[in-house]
Order: structure tokens, then C-alpha cells, then sequence
């Protein structure tokens, strides 16, 4: 069969010949002809590996319209590199077309620059959910035209909590010619999407590559070792239904980790070797139990752990042995069921993944670390489930539906959904507010070069410089505490994340109940003085200066 005697236009194959196909894979010689009608639901079950994205990309660009400049299809896929991946593929597909744009929009991009890039009006944008929704909210881009809905790594995309995103998506592409849906397994939320949402959808299933491991995602977030702890805590904020094990290298660290997040309310225990065995029984009947949300593990704690219905397997550090790496994703994934396999790295140690990569014979996702409004969306979301699903057929409260209608009588239904949100949530909220960027960037080919005679620079959180460290450190005061709520590791992460400044910059931190000293190169004071001084936390100033001036003398600033 040839793609030829599939449909494929001319200057399609053209292109495809000149990258080398022959023949369609078997994803493409069943989808192209039904995708090509473009009339169709589509529903196709193929690993990573067999050809999916030009199965519906080159249907996608014979069926859209040159001549419109706006969207027309939309292609919605999981990570950046996927969403980077399928770009180039239809730019490839595409060149000897006239007229045919298409482009890219994910999280860990400028969003200026991608919004600049949809007024161009291309016919085909590719996106990652989170990022698609934010240019729907600033109105940059306009779904009442789009024709197509591809969704690619379906069941990824659940996994990874972006359900809500996707049906929003769909219920909001009114002139929707088809929805083709492209997915490795078909988990009951990829079959109640698809039943939801389209209609009669013609299904093919193709034979799995690397069966074995289908089953687990591997994924790695990109760090700086300081930010390791401010990491995992993100990512689990963003997966509230995460229930998993978390596998450090040392019983100091799991003790270590345990006891940051036990400190900020999270359902976690640790399992180490200076356990009792009372100790440990009862931890695994509290996990087995799902009252832990989490296990922060040891490898010679974890050994012999059988527990079902894991979620994810999180290495906070990689193992020393690429071995140990398949025993530990090993725990999730079971019994035909999906999981996610995290490992968190530092930029040094991503050659050591190429190495497992090849080991397991499976390709390692690069994942963004969630921004702060990222994760409380996944939270808000949570929160409206759980309230939408709270049992009230037990219990009398019809007798105070009365004297709940009398209180409440005079205040609109959106203002106590809200009220009932803020008592949730507003703590949440507040705490990512500001939150830093924590992800490295790789590209630094955009960077400007210095003017002649400029300085070189040092790097906030942000990627902007400030003057280099002198060494000579400065001592500051600050009129907040422990009793505003504060413990060590959040009050770091509060001024870094007013301030853009790096850890790097920071030495010593005193806390007391009503205040605290914090030490910082001095070639970096003004600047954390001019980011706090004089802005308000809960209702009252922040007063920063000079710990030598006895607290009270403010510091000169540079304005």
C-alpha cells in the first residue's frame, strides 16, 4: 500500500518522499483515509514509535485552508518536546505547501512571543494544555472557528491531571467538524472523554511497541540541587490524587524530607532502616490504608513493598545503579494499569538518564516543573470535585436548610461559592502567588551579549542579572516571624520569590517569633531591601534594613 492510494495530495507526498517514507505504518494506512473525510470521530490506540503523528498531521494539512488566517485545528499533546516534536514534523510534511503555517505554544516559553506569533494567523497551532488555556484566558487565541480537535497522548494528558483543560477545550470548539483522539491504553477516563465527547467515533488498535513498559511514563524534571525539596513539593501540589512512593539515597534524607513536608501538613511518613519493625508495620498498614498520601523510602526500606494501585514512583535523587532505577519504577504500573515514574534531576546528571534510557530501552519525557498559578488551578479543580461530590445522604440536614436559606437569603450564589473557596483556599493561594520559576532552561542562545564595558552579571530566578557578589556579607532585618506563620524553608522561599534573587546570594537565617536577621551578599542587599521593604503581608508593612542600625534606621535606597 502507498500513501498515494491512501488520498494524499501531491505536494504532501512530495514532501514525504523527500523525508524518506516508503509506506504508511499501520496507524496510517487505517487513519489517514477516515481522517482525510475529516467528517469523522476518531479514536486510534498506537505506542509511541508507530507513526501517529503523521496519521493525523497529514490529514490536518490537506484539510485545512491556506487562504483563512486564523486556527482551524488544533493539536493538543502532553509535554514541550512533544508539542516542539509535532511541530517540526508538520513543517517538515509541509514544505512544499503554499500558504500554511503552524505554531507551537507551551509552558517554559515567552508567552509574548506566542501570542505575537498566533496574530500571524496560522491554520494549525499545537499546544500543551496548561499553556493553551492561559492565551484562552488573555483572549490571544479564539477556539469558534477550530475544526479539528487532535488529541494526542490521551491518556498522558489524564495522568497527568489536565482532564478538566481538555474537556473545557472541547466543550468550547462549537464549529468542531471531528475529534481524533490518539492514545497507547485505553483507561476508563480516555473511554469516558471519548464517549462524552464524540459521537460514534471509528476505532482502530495497533500492536504495542515495547508492551512491557507501556504501561509507565518516565518523566524528569530539570532543577537546581538547592531547589530539589521546593520541587517535589510543586509536583505534588499539582497531582492532589497522587498516591506513591518517594525514593531517596539515604535514610537522612527521607528522614529529612519526610519531616519538611509532615511540617506543612501533608499525609506522609517515612520508611527507613532505623525503623522497628512495630514501626514499620504500622507505616505500611497506614499506606496500604491510603491514610499517606505518600512514602518517603530508602531502596533496602522499599525492599519487599507490594502495595497496589500506585500512582507514581518519585526518585528525589537517581539511584547510584541504573539497575536500581527499573526496581523502583517497577512499583507503579501493575497489574495493567498506568503509571508515572518522576526523577528529578540536576543539569549534570541527565547524561546518567541517557544511560537508563538505553537500559530500559524506553525514551524519558522532559516535564516542566508547574508554575505557581498551574498548580493552584490543579488544586481549584480538586477542591470544586470533592465538593461536588460530598456525601449528603447521611445526616438530618434538611432540618437546617430553613435557617441556612434565612442566613444566606440575601447574598448571591456566586459570592458563597466564593466565600466557600477562599476558606479552602485563600492560604494556597497566597503561598503561590509569587512563586519562582524553578526550572533550568537549557537554550541560553538568546541571550543578549553584554554592552562593551559592562560587567558580567549574576542570574536571578528569573534569568535577570544583578551586580556580581562581592563576598562581603550584609545582615538585614526583618519584622517577620515565626508567628506570621513562617518556618525556615517557606520564609527563604517568600523573599526569594519577592525578590528574584538566587539562593546562592543567601547565607545564615535567624528566625525568631517576631523577627528575623537574614545575611546576603552585600552586592545584593539593596536590592532585597528596595523588593520588601515597605510592601504589605496579611494586612500590615514589611520593614527591612540594616540589622545594625538596631532595627529602626532605614537602609538608603537606590531608586
Amino acid at each position: 500500500m502507498s500513501f498515494e492510494s491512501l488520498g494524499i495530495g501531491e505536494e504532501l507526498l512530495k514532501s514525504i518522499t523527500s523525508l524518506g517514507f516508503t509506506e504508511p505504518t499501520p496507524i496510517q494506512q487505517k487513519a489517514i483515509p477516515v481522517l482525510l473525510a475529516g467528517t469523522k470521530d476518531f479514536v486510534g490506540l498506537a505506542q509511541t514509535g508507530t507513526g501517529k503523528t503523521a496519521a493525523f498531521g497529514l490529514p490536518l494539512l490537506q484539510l485545512v485552508n491556506p487562504s483563512l488566517r486564523h486556527a482551524q485545528a488544533l493539536a493538543i499533546c502532553p509535554t514541550r518536546e512533544l508539542c516542539m516534536q509535532i511541530t517540526k514534523d508538520l513543517n517538515n510534511y509541509s514544505k512544499h505547501l503554499t500558504g500554511i503555517q503552524v505554531t507551537a505554544v507551551y509552558g517554559g516559553a515567552s508567552i509574548g512571543e506566542q501570542i505575537r506569533d498566533l496574530r500571524k494567523g496560522p491554520q494549525i497551532v499545537v499546544a500543551t494544555p496548561g499553556r493553551l488555556i492561559d492565551l484562552i484566558e488573555r483572549k490571544a487565541i479564539h477556539l469558534e472557528k477550530i475544526r479539528y480537535v487532535v488529541l494526542d497522548e490521551a491518556d498522558e494528558m489524564l495522568n497527568m491531571g489536565f482532564r478538566e483543560d481538555i474537556e473545557f477545550i472541547l466543550q468550547n470548539t462549537p464549529e468542531r467538524e471531528s475529534a481524533w483522539l490518539f492514545s497507547a491504553t485505553m483507561p476508563t477516563e480516555v473511554r469516558q472523554v471519548s464517549k462524552r465527547f464524540m459521537k460514534e467515533p471509528f476505532e482502530v488498535s495497533i500492536g504495542k511497541v515495547n508492551a512491557a513498559n507501556a504501561n509507565i511514563d518516565h518523566q524528569y524534571y530539570v532543577t537546581h540541587g538547592v531547589n530539589r525539596y521546593q520541587t517535589i513539593k510543586r509536583i505534588i501540589d499539582f497531582n492532589p490524587g497522587m498516591y506513591g512512593i518517594v525514593f531517596t539515597r539515604t535514610k537522612m534524607d527521607a528522614q529529612t524530607v519526610t519531616e519538611s513536608l509532615i511540617r506543612e501538613g501533608y499525609d506522609i511518613e517515612a520508611l527507613h532502616g532505623d525503623l522497628t519493625q512495630v514501626q514499620r508495620d504500622k507505616v505500611m498498614g497506614r499506606f496500604r490504608e491510603k491514610s499517606l498520601q505518600l512514602l518517603i523510602a530508602t531502596d533496602v526500606a522499599a525492599r519487599g513493598i507490594d502495595v497496589t494501585g500506585i500512582t507514581h514512583v518519585i526518585n528525589y535523587e537517581l539511584p547510584d545503579d541504573p539497575e536500581v532505577y527499573t526496581h523502583r519504577a517497577g512499583r507503579t504500573g501493575r497489574a495493567g494499569r498506568s503509571g508515572i515514574c518522576i526523577s528529578l534531576l540536576s543539569p549534570r546528571e541527565i547524561h546518567r538518564l541517557r544511560q537508563i534510557e538505553r537500559m530500559i530501552n524506553n525514551k524519558f519525557h522532559r516535564m516542566d516543573i508547574p508554575s505557581g498559578k498551574d498548580v493552584c488551578r490543579k488544586q481549584f479543580f480538586h477542591f470544586i470535585d470533592k465538593l461536588l461530590a460530598a456525601d449528603i445522604s447521611h445526616g438530618d440536614y434538611e432540618t437546617y436548610l430553613p435557617m441556612l436559606r434565612e442566613k444566606f437569603a440575601h447574598v448571591e450564589k456566586e459570592e458563597i461559592l466564593q466565600r466557600v473557596a477562599a476558606l479552602e483556599f485563600d492560604r494556597f493561594l497566597q503561598y503561590y502567588e509569587n512563586a519562582a520559576d524553578l526550572n533550568v532552561r537549557e537554550d541560553r542562545r538568546t541571550e543578549k551579549p553584554l554592552p562593551r564595558g559592562e560587567k558580567p552579571a549574576f542570574t536571578d530566578t528569573r534569568g535577570r542579572s544583578f551586580d556580581k557578589p562581592t563576598g562581603k556579607m550584609r545582615k538585614l532585618f526583618v519584622n517577620l516571624g515565626t508567628k506570621d506563620g513562617f518556618y525556615k524553608a517557606s520564609f527563604l522561599q517568600f523573599i526569594l520569590d519577592m525578590s528574584d534573587l538566587s539562593k546562592d546570594v543567601l547565607g545564615r537565617i535567624d528566625m525568631k517569633e517576631m523577627n528575623s536577621w537574614v545575611e546576603i551578599e552585600g552586592s545584593a542587599a539593596e536590592r532585597m531591601v528596595r523588593s520588601l521593604d515597605g510592601k504589605k503581608f496579611k494586612g500590615r508593612f514589611i520593614r527591612m534594613n540594616d540589622a545594625d542600625t538596631g532595627g529602626g534606621k532605614p537602609m538608603r535606597r537606590k531608586d
